[in-house]
């Protein structure tokens, strides 16, 4: 497919391109800040994906705020009774998986998995839709709309994963205990006898693989969610290179991908909680 834009015909490359392409923002060398000029720059800010993401939080709190409020036990709606549905299914799988006492996994689960399947979502709008409104009528020449389709997003959600990983191992092992963790295990270094001498090699090599252990919890919880959606993301825009052909393809792909949208949220909310798990559990 071959479109006009402002520097003749567009090729397939160039659409493919626009339509990665995150709106960014970042600070120049001379202080001032710039727009779409950030390759390199580690400190860009993809606006586009920010904007999306904090605009679906926003709606999920609305909706499920909406429904608490209106919630009514004689006569439930059928919007409340669908909330009731999810938060059900969702608080039997906490319980199902985390045995320790906290108040804050199962409201946290319920936004993780609400959060990333509403974002996963947008995957579904026709890839041209947002983003030709975008640069048509707003003047704004690129718009990622799917947030999850952006590692910076699912690394953050992971790395705030992370943080609860080590909140929660040392909330219930203590400081003592969590480094006892990362220290003595696997393999348990002889602490008395002619053995004690290759302790600190067998605490530097428990470290070393407990640490790595620890550190891909994050990493391929952010990576599994991004490769999945980019992928998804990547072929509806070469479905869309077809054209009017496009349409009988776009419509199957999306029915397969709405498995996929709703599998990877729920992925990534059960790990999450399974993470957390081991993290509350002594050993």
């Amino acid at each position: 497919m071959a479109t006009e834009n402002a520097h003749g015909p567009q090729t397939s490359g160039d659409y493919i391109q626009h339509h990665l392409q995150n709106l960014q923002v970042c600070k120049a060398d001379s202080g001032e800040w710039i727009w779409n000029q950030c390759a390199g720059n580690p400190m860009g800010i993809n606006v586009d994906s920010m904007f999306w993401s904090l605009l679906l939080g926003l709606v999920f709190v609305i909706m499920f705020g909406l429904a608490a409020k209106k919630a009514s036990p004689e006569r439930p709606s059928k919007f409340q009774a669908f909330i009731e549905i999810i938060v059900d299914f969702i608080d039997s799988s906490v319980r199902d998986t985390f045995h320790g006492k906290s108040i804050l996994i199962a409201p946290l689960a319920l936004t993780i998995f609400m959060w990333v399947f509403l974002m996963n979502l947008m995957d579904l709008v026709p890839v041209d839709w947002i983003p030709l409104f975008s640069e048509k009528i707003l003047h704004i020449p690129y718009m990622k709309v799917v947030p999850t389709t952006d590692v910076n997003i699912t690394f953050g959600m992971s790395i705030a994963v992370f943080f609860l990983i080590i909140f929660y191992s040392i909330k219930s092992k203590g400081v003592g205990g969590f480094i006892a963790e990362l220290t003595l295990h696997p393999i348990a270094p002889p602490l008395k006898g002619p053995g004690i001498i290759a302790a600190p090699i067998i605490i530097a090599f428990n470290f070393i693989l407990e640490s790595v252990a620890l550190l891909a919890k994050p990493l391929s919880l952010s990576l599994r969610l991004f490769g999945n959606m980019f992928a998804g993301e990547l072929i509806f825009i070469l479905i869309a290179l077809l054209g009017v052909w496009q349409l009988p393809l776009h419509f199957g792909w999306a029915v397969f991908h709405i498995l996929i949208v709703t599998l990877q949220a729920f992925i990534f909310m059960m790990l999450t909680v399974v993470y957390l798990t081991l993290a509350s559990e002594e050993h």
